[in-house]
């Protein structure tokens, strides 16, 4: 039964996962029209058995699946299935640091060994060894490990960049063949939280917390499961240069180069890979500059990042530090375009040839976005009008398209004008693959970013750098929260 009513929900379409203002979200999660939630019935809902909970946590913990699965099959006890098993992963260094609070209130509620301290077990490790003990017990003939398999849901307590890194891993699964995939819900505690505004999990984490962490789990229970594009990105620079990744990136290592299109620089003989999966957006310039000051100063000096209002003042601080509104008189402006260091190429739909798109020589940042979130809610692609979208030849965006709006952003006035929606951001694309082609010339470094996640990325003088985004060929699965 449970299996029939999450087929039910995979056939929905996102289009009723809306944003809503952060004041109303705020009310709405407090407990309006929610009344008293049980706590032995949320228990009965997500709870899994002791023996099967056992068993996961010891493959993952020794790696190796085959030793739970034996001791499992040992064990006699008598179970229940329930409506929707759970498991919930936490970053501990989000929500103003009170992960660790919130990670012992829902220990508390659905048990120790279904919550998982992302600091200590990886998403990537509950995939290969957690689901994978699950999987060879339900193959002996295991009903309860099949059916807790089928129906698992999981929910991420974190920030854009934490619920990414757990969506990716679990994409894996189709990868290799190991569907279904679990949805995922969201319970935010990050500085923008756009994500989770746009599946309707609300903007930041509320102050009736104790409660609304109830209700979270609730909501995963009986949302509707949506579908969400993802996007990989790889880069390719010339071996030998060192970059610091975030853990949403991996390195591939070292290969032969072997672009073979119209190229600006030099060609490197071998070059250095790094490859990650974006959902919300991918950006270089100087918001990205931005981010990652904030992300070192957080890391250096944790007690200054408090919570949501902390972290966006700390970020107006470093924009104007960095140059965002005011440009140093030493500096030549027209060197801090990103015209003067990349090519920007597009393949559109149902096209296999690239485009070169013109960079204007003002844009000092370029987002390629996929939802309709960006930067704690704000809309910056704008709600078009028919009569626009037809003579740019733009589609209306939607977070299951296939598609990447693409704009710029000049100087930190035109940055505030948009955020506040006064005016769009400069529109400059849609697309279903982006390759951006960059020379360092004057720049010893470009600043990255992707879901919250920034990097500093060396260049080099003459030989390029190159980044691809294509679509992974898989939707994501996330559950509405409305």
């Amino acid at each position: 039964m449970a299996s029939d009513a999450l087929g039910e929900r995979d056939a929905l379409t996102p289009s009723t996962a809306t944003s809503r203002g952060s004041i109303i979200e705020s009310f709405r999660s407090c407990g309006i029209g929610w009344g008293r939630l049980d706590k032995e019935d949320l228990r009965r809902r997500v709870v899994i058995s002791g023996r099967l909970r056992a068993a996961m946590v010891a493959a993952i913990r020794s790696k190796d699946p085959s030793i739970a699965v034996a001791a499992a099959v040992e064990v006699e006890a008598d179970e229940e299935l329930t409506e929707a098993p759970m498991v919930v992963f936490v970053n501990c260094r989000s929500g103003g640091r009170h992960g660790p609070v919130l990670k012992g209130r829902l220990q508390e509620l659905i048990g120790e060994e279904q919550v998982f301290d992302l600091s200590v077990v990886k998403p990537s490790d509950f995939v290969e060894y957690g689901l994978s003990c699950l999987e060879m017990l339900a193959k002996l003939g295991d009903y309860y490990a099949k059916v807790t398999r089928e129906n698992l849901r999981v929910v991420v307590a974190g920030g854009d960049g934490t619920v990414g890194w757990v969506l990716g891993c679990l994409g894996e699964l189709y990868v290799q063949n190991r569907e279904p995939v679990p949805p995922t819900g969201i319970i935010p505690l990050g500085t923008g939280n756009d994500l989770s505004r746009s599946f309707g999990w609300g903007a930041s984490f509320p102050f009736a917390w104790r409660t609304a962490v109830k209700r979270s789990l609730y909501k995963a229970i009986t949302g509707p499961v949506c579908r969400l594009d993802s996007w990989r990105v790889i880069v390719s620079m010339p071996a030998g240069q060192e970059v610091d990744l975030p853990h949403s990136l991996r390195n591939l290592g070292e290969c032969t180069f072997n672009q073979g299109e119209d190229i600006l620089g030099e060609l490197p003989e071998k070059v250095s890979s790094f490859d990650g999966v974006f959902y919300n957006y991918f950006s270089i310039g100087m918001d990205a500059q931005v981010a990652y000051g904030f992300h070192h100063l957080r890391d250096e000096k944790p007690f200054l990042a408090q919570g949501p209002i902390a972290n966006k003042l700390i970020y107006a601080g470093y924009t104007c530090k960095q140059g965002w509104f005011f440009t140093p008189c030493i500096s030549d402006p027209s060197l801090r375009g990103l015209k003067n260091i990349l090519r920007l190429s597009i393949k559109k739909v149902n096209c296999s040839e690239w485009t070169q798109i013109p960079v204007p020589p003002s844009v000092r940042a370029i987002v390629a976005l996929n939802l309709h979130n960006y930067a704690s809610g704000r809309n910056p692609w704008g709600n078009l009008k028919p009569d626009y979208l037809e003579k740019r030849g733009f589609l209306e965006a939607q977070v299951d398209d296939g598609l990447l709006e693409i704009f710029g952003l000049k100087q930190g006035w035109h940055a505030s004008l948009v955020m506040v929606e006064l005016i769009s951001a400069k529109h400059l694309a849609q697309a279903a693959a982006i390759r951006l082609e960059m020379r360092g010339g004057q720049w010893r470094d470009a600043y990255m970013q992707m879901d919250g996640e920034p990097w500093k990325q060396p260049m080099n003088r003459e030989c390029s750098t190159f980044v691809e985004i294509i679509r992974v060929p898989f939707h994501s699965l996330v559950i509405n929260g409305e």
